[in-house]
């Protein structure tokens, strides 16, 4: 970890401690002290308990994806590192770009070869990509208009947010079982680049998308080929999404307010449609006003609004970032024998 990930971490914490002050400002203590007072305690140690069965269900995808008879046994907490150490610069990078790379160091810590280290993870990333497609399209269909109705200028911005992921997951299954044409479909936009940008640029642009078009579709094809560790992993990451997407309504619970799991679970995904636009350190700022507009819905008492922004923020978000910060320092035995 350098200095421009602790800016990161600065950053992050003095943009939502801003938002907590002007929060709290505008807000009597009383109001969220009175919210607090019937707290339901075994709920909310359910919501942290949500968060920590995620990451284990990522971390067996990864143990499962990355199986082999022949190899040794590794210890859970070497996977179990690798989804909070991916939490932590997911946190501290704009538009989480340090996730990936913080995996891949975590595995070849692990004393995995740095090949296969991200061909697990480009199989890992392609499930996920097509059950987050799923969720993000039933949501959209059941769970739009509620925005519509009571938010139309933040479902502008949800619509964006749906636009950009399901473009990139588009993509992604474009090249997985439309390989050629998506080659063609490719080289003529950059030759049509090619006339508004230098063609040494252009060039560049070209083979590193070509490059990754085919390292992507090879992958792709091998995951093909193990269809009991797909099945496995995809039920897998199915779990690791109901998990994470529910701990708003269990945070609304533990508050004692009622509500639907589904229409919560709905807002839920939205808001995360929503911060993947913002481009700054964990969406600070975005995350939390989107959160208070959107389950404004839900909760008619400032106070316990403000408390279950509170408590949901920290549950997603400085939770993940205290234990990548414990993952990051506790390394794994590495084993040299794994992974070749």
């Amino acid at each position: 970890m350098n200095k421009k990930h602790l800016w990161g971490i600065l950053i992050v914490l003095a943009i939502s401690a801003f938002v907590l002050y002007m929060d709290l400002k505008s807000t009597p203590l009383s109001e969220i002290l009175k919210a607090a007072h019937g707290l339901n305690i075994v709920a909310l140690i359910m919501v942290f308990g949500l968060m920590l069965l995620s990451y284990m269900c990522e971390a067996g995808i990864l143990a499962t994806v990355a199986h082999r008879k022949e190899e040794p046994k590794r210890s859970a907490w070497s996977f179990l590192r690798i989804p909070i150490t991916q939490a932590l610069f997911n946190a501290i990078t704009p538009m989480s770009t340090g996730g990936q790379p913080s995996q891949l160091a975590a595995m070849i810590q692990m004393g995995m070869e740095g090949g296969r280290s991200t061909s697990i993870l480009l199989m890992k990333f392609i499930i996920y990509q097509i059950v987050v497609l799923f969720a993000y399209v039933f949501t959209i269909i059941f769970g739009f208009h509620m925005v519509m109705t009571k938010f139309a200028g933040l479902a502008i911005f949800i619509a964006i947010g749906f636009l950009i992921h399901v473009s990139s997951i588009i993509f992604l299954l474009a090249i997985m079982f439309a390989y050629h044409f998506t080659k063609n479909a490719t080289n003529a936009l950059m030759n049509l680049l090619e006339k508004f940008f230098k063609k040494e640029r252009v060039e560049k642009w070209r083979a590193a998308t070509l490059e990754k078009i085919d390292t992507f579709y090879a992958e792709s094809q091998k995951l093909k080929k193990e269809k009991k560790k797909l099945i496995v992993a995809s039920i897998l990451t199915v779990l690791q999404l109901l998990f994470f997407y529910s701990i708003p309504f269990m945070v609304l619970t533990a508050l004692n307010v009622p509500c639907s799991w589904a229409n919560v679970t709905q807002m839920n995904i939205m808001i995360i449609m929503f911060m993947a636009i913002i481009p700054i350190p964990g969406a600070s700022g975005g995350a939390e006003y989107s959160f208070q507009t959107l389950f404004s819905t839900f909760v008619s008492s400032h106070g316990a609004l403000i408390l279950a922004m509170f408590i949901w923020r920290f549950s997603t978000y400085f939770f993940g970032m205290i234990l990548g910060i414990f993952g990051w320092i506790f390394k794994p035995k590495k084993d040299k024998k794994f992974g070749k």
